[in-house]
């Protein structure tokens, strides 16, 4: 499996960052050694010294996907969940500046804590274009959104990558991150929701 993950999704985001709003969906990808699962510690990399939190709507892929219309996207997924792409923005930085790619980044080991269990878009009787999430740092609320805040849809998303790049069974699109993002430190304990779920919860060391 695959994590496809898109940039500069939320206009506040983009303010946020100081970038020009895209025209069509910015994606990156992270192997599946990225993936943090239960609720393990997440360990600060000793080769950064500002590792930022971005909190995202993560939606899981049901079925083999090759350049799909927007119209039949929806019928690609049926759960979600929410997850934190974790970005050592001082690399991140420096790799821009210089017109690098920055996988470095991005696509580290265990740079990706996603919960075990997604959760059916039935059971939350919602569109997922209309759900709330929101991380919690320290039992403070340092994002928070709703996925209609979007610049572009999930099903938007699925039809541009699917262009480019086949999505197979399991693989996660990460569909970006709110205003609020924000750097951890050891001793953080982070909490993030989707609806009145807890899907993660787990300290920084």
């Amino acid at each position: 499996m695959k994590i496809i993950c898109i940039g500069l999704n939320y206009k506040a985001h983009i303010k946020e960052m100081g970038h020009e709003t895209p025209e069509q969906p910015v994606f990156f990808m992270k192997p599946d050694t990225a993936l943090l699962r239960n609720n393990d510690p997440f360990y600060l990399p000793e080769f950064s010294s500002e590792v930022d939190y971005e909190c995202e709507l993560a939606v899981k892929i049901n079925r083999v996907t090759k350049a799909i219309s927007h119209e039949y996207a929806h019928r690609c997924y049926d759960e979600v969940a929410v997850g934190v792409d974790f970005t050592a923005r001082d690399i991140q930085r420096e790799l821009c500046k210089a017109g690098l790619p920055w996988e470095a980044s991005k696509a580290f080991d265990k740079s990706t804590p996603l919960p075990n269990k997604f959760i059916s878009l039935s059971s939350l009787g919602k569109d997922i274009q209309n759900l709330n999430f929101n991380l919690d740092i320290n039992g403070v609320t340092v994002q928070g959104t709703n996925s209609s805040d979007m610049l572009f849809g999930i099903d938007e998303i699925i039809a541009y990558v699917s262009k480019y790049v086949t999505l197979k069974i399991g693989d996660i699109i990460m569909s970006g991150t709110p205003v609020g993002v924000g750097k951890v430190n050891i001793g953080d304990h982070l909490e993030a929701y989707l609806e009145s779920n807890k899907l993660l919860d787990f300290n920084i060391k």
